[in-house]
């Protein structure tokens, strides 16, 4: 086991590096310092939009979540509850860094080109993405069933119609 455990921290060194080095690269290749998130690189705002959000609701589920698996393995199993918070609230952070950019790049009122109100719906349902494979995947304990299908098709439904022509 002691393989096992070491490989997924090496996993999430990893992860976290690898995430920072993709934040530091959005910032770094901005057009100005009063533009910060204008990125240089030709790309939709839409699509820099939600590559962000998957990338910061990945850190997210890992935050709230995360800490049930590392229990599970043995790995926080004896840590004091303000530990595993200090630890959720450290891999939060990452989320934030991911977050905000998406948000000001997204939002019309930046010259994005989505409402408030489109954001949040589709941060919901790339949350709700995330959260299923990751829980299916590497939490594990997860299996798809029909009900949770037909959720997500109601999650469609609902990005259709928040995006509706003329729902700005």
């Amino acid at each position: 086991m002691p393989n096992s455990k070491l490989s997924k921290l090496q996993f999430f060194v990893f992860f976290v590096c690898f995430s920072l080095f993709c934040y530091f690269c959005i910032v770094f290749l901005s057009r100005s310092l009063s533009a910060p998130f204008n990125l240089i690189f030709v790309m939709p705002a839409w699509l820099t939009t939600i590559l962000l959000l998957v990338v910061s609701n990945t850190f997210m589920t890992f935050a709230w979540y995360g800490h049930l698996k590392l229990q599970a393995t043995g790995a926080t199993r004896h840590w004091p509850l303000i530990g595993v918070i200090l630890l959720s609230w450290g891999i939060a952070f990452f989320e934030y860094c991911f977050m905000v950019p998406a948000n000001r790049i997204g939002y019309v009122g930046n010259g994005g080109p989505m409402s408030l109100m489109q954001l949040k719906v589709l941060q919901e349902v790339i949350t709700l993405t995330v959260f299923t494979v990751i829980a299916t995947f590497f939490l594990g304990g997860e299996r798809l069933q029909w009900n949770h299908i037909a959720a997500f098709l109601c999650l469609i439904a609902a990005v259709y119609f928040v995006f509706m022509p003329g729902s700005k």
